[in-house]
């Protein structure tokens, strides 16, 4: 197959079609990626969010193609085969994610989407060629400025989300300089680094990432709408773990009966009447699964489910309350009670309409991995080079306890606060 272009929304017309990522991009696991949201319940709040994991992966492996191109006019030896292997590793860094990505992690897949991404990786590599891209992936390649391109604190993986997620959703304050930063781009002692020259786009960079956390990622509403999701998720799977008769697609009815962990994805099951992995299961399972089984549970026998996956459909959604640091217990077990008395809830119901937790914006960047600048031939961790970036950045990360309940007993709970 001959390489092709594509009419990118962000970048313009881009070549990432080439004939020999074709397999990869036109394989299955990977077109599911079309029917992945990129920001799951986001456009709860920005209705532009609608775009999806396709698009991203196909914007970050763009990006990869000119950051090996700068690389390498500047002198830095990287093989044609090394290349593909990092186009390969970066267009399925995010093969792993399930629908709503997080909601179903804490719900019913208990495996990180990392060790999802990682264990489709090996299953594809038995009919193509992965085995250096898998290294890449896994950072266990010996050129470690690859992996730094695919996985660190200034990746091309953020570097094409950000803007992406910016563009989508309207938030001009994620704005990066993305061309900018990729043409500052070195490697210094088999480390990927910055130019000093880029220095204030690396620090435009994390600004607009700790913008996009709280105004985006973070967002109250969006918070609000994922917690919600999960304890829609929660209630059926309790539903069915009781024995209970839960619609759902075939892969999903799978995971809602079924308690799975990494170690089970290599296991055969049957899944409508096919025989398949647990994997090829997981496979199965898109955004449509979750939405149409929410619009079927929203009638559903069970008051709680029913209530729930209404409440999502119909956006008519929760509360939430943010203090510096976490809720004492006394106050927590009143509001409890309150909620109980007020909705009619048993006990053990009420952890459906109120939820406690904390979000958390991570430190810009680790000691171990901080950005290094170049400036007169030698590396200086960006936290030493910067003069615009709080420290804080770099030494803590954010935090925000929170939380969620029933906009009908708002005034109450605020008031036992």
């Amino acid at each position: 197959m001959k390489n092709k272009i594509l009419n990118d929304p962000v970048f313009g017309f881009i070549n990432v079609l080439e004939a020999r990522l074709i397999g990869i991009i036109d394989h299955p696991f990977f077109q599911r990626l079309k029917r992945i949201k990129q920001l799951g319940l986001t456009y709860f709040v920005y209705p532009g969010a609608l775009h999806t994991r396709f698009h991203h992966t196909l914007g970050a492996t763009h990006l990869m193609g000119l950051a090996i191109n700068v690389l390498r006019s500047k002198g830095v030896e990287i093989t044609d085969e090394e290349e593909l292997a990092a186009k390969q590793a970066i267009l399925l860094h995010d093969i792993g994610h399930g629908p709503f990505s997080h909601a179903l992690e804490h719900s019913i897949v208990n495996v990180s989407h990392e060790d999802i991404s990682l264990a489709i990786m090996q299953a594809l590599n038995g009919i193509m060629n992965l085995e250096t891209a898998i290294k890449l992936f896994k950072g266990q390649y010996p050129k470690r400025f690859l992996h730094d391109l695919i996985s660190s604190n200034l990746d091309v993986d953020r570097l094409d989300y950000l803007k992406r997620d910016s563009f989508f959703t309207g938030v001009s304050e994620g704005v990066i300089g993305t061309e900018r930063i990729i043409k500052m781009l070195n490697v210094h002692d088999n480390y990927l680094v910055v130019e000093s020259k880029g220095l204030h786009s690396v620090e435009n960079f994390l600004i607009a990432r700790e913008l996009m956390y709280w105004q985006v990622y973070l967002h109250k509403t969006v918070t609000i709408a994922e917690q919600m999701l999960i304890k829609v998720l929660k209630r059926a799977k309790y539903l069915a773990m009781k024995g209970e008769k839960i619609f759902a697609t075939p892969a999903l009815e799978f995971f809602i009966y079924n308690d799975v962990s990494i170690e089970d994805f290599d296991k055969k099951v049957k899944i409508n009447g096919t025989d398949m992995t647990v994997l090829q299961a997981f496979t199965l399972l898109d955004d449509y699964d979750i939405m149409s089984a929410i619009k079927v549970w929203a009638f559903s026998d069970d008051k709680i489910l029913s209530e729930l996956a209404t409440r999502l459909l119909d956006r008519r959604l929760f509360k939430i309350a943010f203090n510096d640091t976490a809720y004492d217990f006394y106050s927590l077990k009143q509001i409890e009670s309150l909620i109980a008395k007020e909705l009619g809830l048993e006990e053990n119901e009420v952890e459906y309409y109120f939820i406690n937790g904390k979000i958390v914006l991570p430190k810009a960047t680790s000691e171990d991995s901080e950005i290094k600048i170049l400036t007169g031939g030698k590396v200086v961790p960006l936290s030493k080079a910067t003069e615009i970036l709080n420290i804080n950045m770099f030494s803590k990360s954010a935090e925000k306890h929170y939380i969620i309940f029933p906009a009908e007993v708002r005034d109450k709970v605020l008031r036992l606060l």
